[in-house]
C-alpha cells in the first residue's frame, strides 16, 4: 500500500452530530467524475443510483453521499446538491439552470432512533463546508460516528468502528477508498485475525461462523441491529461509465476480504466508484488496485 492520499479533484468532508451517534461524509467532485456502484446488501437505503447502471444515459456525477440516520438520512443529500448547484457545479439545463448529480447511501447507525438527531440538509451543507483535499478524519467521525462491527450478539457485544481510509497506486494510478464499516460480521486482518466483531460475555471478540456452530441465532434485525459496508472508491484514472462499474464491482471483492460475513441480507453493502482524472492504467491491475484499497479501508476502520 501506498501513503493515503485523496486524488487531485476530490474533497471530502464530514459533519458529525454533536452527540456523537451519527453524521454524514461526503466526497465531492466539482469538476464531475465518471462513477458506477455495486449494491451488494440485502437491505440498502439508496438514492439516485440508477443513474449509475452502466444502461443509463452517460452523465457526470459532482458527488457522493454516505451517511447515517438509515432512509431519514438521506435528507442530507438535498444539502450537497444545493451547496454544489450555489457553487455553479453540476450539469446545465438549457435554461441554464445547473443540476448536480449527488448519489447516497445509508446505514442504520444511533441516529436512526433519533428523530431530533438524524443528518438532514444542514448536515449535508456543513459536511460540503468542511471538505478538503486533505486525507479525511478517521474512526468515529462523519458516516462512521455511530456503526459498529458484530452483530450476532446483540448491542451489548458490538465493537465500535468508524470510517477508514487507504489508497493503493500499484496500477500506476491512485486509488483511494473511504469505507463506513457498520457490518452484521467481523472485521478481519489479513491473516484472518478479528479486528472488530461480536464480544462474548466474557469480554472475548468471536467469529460469526464459531458462534453459529456453537447455536447461535441471529435474530431478524431489531433496533440496532441493522448494518451495512459503504465503500467510495476515488480514481485519477481515465475511465468510462461500464469501467468506472467494473471498478466498483470489483472493489466489493477487496470487502468481502475484510469482512465475515458479508452482503448478508440483513446488510445494506454499497460500493460507489468515481474517475476524475487521464491517468493510463490497465484495467484489469485498476481492478485489483480497487479491491486492495477496499480492503484496507475497512481495515483501517477498526478501532486502533
Amino acid at each position: 500500500m501506498t501513503a493515503t492520499r485523496l486524488p487531485d479533484g476530490f474533497l471530502v468532508g464530514h459533519w458529525t452530530h454533536p452527540a456523537g451517534h451519527t453524521g454524514c461524509t461526503v466526497v465531492l467532485a466539482p469538476g464531475g467524475a465518471t462513477a458506477g456502484a455495486e449494491v451488494r446488501g440485502g437491505g440498502p437505503g439508496t438514492r439516485e443510483t440508477d443513474v449509475l447502471a452502466p444502461s443509463s444515459a452517460p452523465r457526470d456525477v459532482h458527488g457522493v453521499l454516505l451517511t447515517g440516520g438509515s432512509a431519514f438520512g438521506l435528507a442530507a443529500a438535498d444539502g450537497v446538491v444545493r451547496w454544489l448547484a450555489e457553487r455553479d457545479h453540476g450539469h446545465l439545463t438549457r435554461s441554464g439552470v445547473r443540476v448536480p448529480l449527488v448519489p447516497a447511501a445509508v446505514v442504520f447507525d444511533a441516529g436512526a432512533l433519533d428523530p431530533a438527531g438524524r443528518p438532514d440538509a444542514a448536515a449535508g451543507r456543513a459536511a460540503c463546508d468542511a471538505a478538503s483535499a486533505a486525507v479525511p478524519g478517521r474512526g468515529p467521525v462523519g458516516a462512521g460516528a455511530g456503526v459498529a462491527a458484530g452483530k450476532l450478539l446483540g448491542p451489548e457485544g458490538f465493537t465500535r468502528t468508524g470510517i477508514g481510509v487507504a489508497s493503493d497506486d500499484s496500477a500506476g494510478a491512485l486509488v483511494t477508498a473511504i469505507a463506513v464499516a457498520n457490518p452484521v460480521g467481523e472485521i478481519v486482518a489479513a491473516d484472518g485475525t478479528v479486528l472488530a466483531g461480536a464480544r462474548d460475555a466474557a469480554g472475548r471478540t468471536r467469529r460469526t461462523v464459531e458462534l453459529l456452530r456453537e447455536g447461535a441465532a441471529f435474530q431478524p434485525p431489531g433496533e440496532g441491529r441493522e448494518a451495512t459496508v459503504l465503500v467510495c472508491v476515488m480514481t485519477d484514472a481515465a475511465v468510462d461509465r461500464t469501467g468506472a462499474w467494473l471498478l466498483a464491482r470489483a472493489a466489493t471483492s477487496g470487502v468481502a476480504r475484510a469482512v465475515h460475513p458479508v452482503a448478508t441480507p440483513y446488510d445494506g453493502d454499497v460500493v460507489f466508484a468515481l474517475a476524475h482524472g487521464t491517468v493510463v492504467a490497465d484495467p484489469f491491475a485498476l481492478q485489483v488496485s480497487a479491491a486492495e484499497a477496499a480492503a484496507a479501508a475497512v481495515r483501517d476502520a477498526a478501532p486502533r
